[in-house]
């Protein structure tokens, strides 16, 4: 495998703002989704839904993108070589943000607290992305062709350990709020690396940078992604607040919920969704039969010390097999 790659070609004068742009156009897709997971909490949208079916494609394209485009940077940053006073400062302040996202999320909702989100994996996958960076192009777009297969063919018991979860090839999902592990999603930035190398093989480069980049305020906010990602969410969450009390949002459906966390919990232990949906009905059924529901949902009950609800999940897994 040969390849003419212009590694010590000189940078393109100034930013290729188009690339900020980029960026700025995924942190708005980013606080779309985020606002729509705040208007879930507060119960104005369907317990569920921000977690299934298209909102959660949307939600890993915004993902994927976000690590494409740490890829792109990772290339541009560092030609014709490493600067490492430049990735140390960034690295940190990465890993500092990383942190208190854990931290906040920890008191704001410890059931499903962030430990290793889209923050704790950029500043890995940075610092793993470096050493691909001189490699050939196709090489490293086959490489993180794998890294995306590999968790549809393998995954271990070995790994649902807590200290393993970062990997992402355990048999059960964590439960947390952000949850983007090595694999597959290090091969994103891996085809980002490897995209920009193509590039500036073909002299694309220096075009994407006389590209005209749109309204300043993008590529500002491009440009201070972190500070954006890390301001955010406070905001969008006090407006919701606020929409709260001028318009209070509908009463919950108790089924709905709780077909919805169930469904949720089940197929996260690892079960398909049409045993989950059957499991679900059949639990919810016996719990209005036997007048449980109201006691489970409020709390007066617990589901792992309660023999009734115990001896009924029993009974409603085998027969939902």
């Amino acid at each position: 495998m040969t390849e003419t790659i212009p590694v010590s070609a000189p940078r393109p004068s100034g930013r290729v703002k188009i690339i900020d742009t980029a960026r700025a156009v995924a942190l708005i897709a980013m606080a779309s989704y985020h606002f729509s997971w705040d208007l879930e909490f507060f119960g104005y949208l369907d317990a569920g839904i921000t977690t299934h079916g298209p909102l959660k494609v949307y939600a890993r394209m915004i993902a994927g993108s976000f690590l494409f485009l740490v890829g792109v940077s990772l290339v541009l940053a560092h030609r014709p070589q490493i600067r490492w006073r430049g990735f140390g400062k960034r690295l940190a302040m990465v890993v500092g943000a990383a942190l208190l996202i854990t931290v906040a999320t920890y008191f704001a909702t410890p059931d499903a607290f962030i430990f290793f989100g889209i923050l704790h994996a950029i500043a890995l996958f940075s610092l793993l992305g470096l050493a691909f960076l001189r490699l050939p192009f196709l090489l490293t777009a086959v490489i993180g062709a794998g890294f995306i297969a590999l968790p549809q063919f393998y995954v271990a018991p070995v790994f649902d350990q807590p200290l393993l979860y970062w990997v992402g090839l355990s048999d059960v999902l964590p439960r947390t709020n952000d949850y983007v592990p090595l694999f597959p999603w290090f091969g994103m930035v891996l085809f980002g690396i490897a995209a920009t190398r193509a590039a500036l093989a073909a002299g694309l480069i220096e075009r994407l940078s006389r590209i005209p980049a749109g309204p300043k305020v993008l590529q500002l906010a491009g440009r201070h992604s972190l500070a954006f990602y890390l301001v955010h969410q406070p905001v969008l969450i006090g407006i919701a607040y606020l929409l709260t009390l001028a318009v209070p949002p509908p009463a919950p459906d108790p089924d709905a919920g709780y077909l919805s966390n169930c469904q949720m919990s089940c197929t996260a232990d690892g079960n398909d969704v049409p045993l989950c949906t059957r499991f679900c009905a059949c639990t919810l059924e016996r719990l209005h039969a036997e007048n449980l529901l109201e006691g489970l949902q409020s709390g007066a009950i617990s589901a792992g010390d309660d023999e009734r609800i115990r001896t009924l999940a029993s009974g409603c897994t085998a027969a939902s097999q």
